[in-house]
């Protein structure tokens, strides 16, 4: 007696591993390591090599909330986020990986040295 797996069985096993081994919208594979948003540049430098090319394009404002912490009786704190903080002018940089013609290129945008977004640029070139 042969015993073979429905196809629809194989197909949804198929399915599942696919979606175990996908990173993420905001992510992509460098490497064997993913790179996603909140990174910091030497992260990301560490896992993908020096860009392809690096440029400084702007300058933006970024708040930073002050959180104000209260001790009860009871031996705990409560954090509060009040809503106001500070604003800290930060650089905007923009790193462009190119993996080649076979592979997607990547923007990157990093806002005061943090990843803040990742696009894909379409089919790399050869250098």
């Amino acid at each position: 007696m042969n015993i073979r797996p429905r196809p629809s069985a194989c197909a949804a096993t198929a399915f599942l591993a696919l979606a175990l081994v996908t990173t993420p919208a905001h992510a992509f594979r460098c490497g064997g390591k993913i790179v996603t948003e909140d990174m910091h540049e030497a992260q990301v430098r560490r896992a993908c090599g020096a860009p392809t090319t690096m440029r400084h394009i702007g300058r933006t404002l970024r708040g930073i909330n002050i959180p104000i912490e209260s001790n009860h009786g009871g031996g705990w704190t409560s954090r509060q986020f009040p809503g106001y903080g500070f604003s800290q002018e930060v650089v905007i940089t923009e790193y462009v990986y190119n993996f080649g013609p076979r592979k997607l290129m990547r923007r990157l945008l990093f806002e005061g040295g943090v990843l803040v977004s990742i696009e894909t640029l379409g089919y790399g070139y050869r250098e």
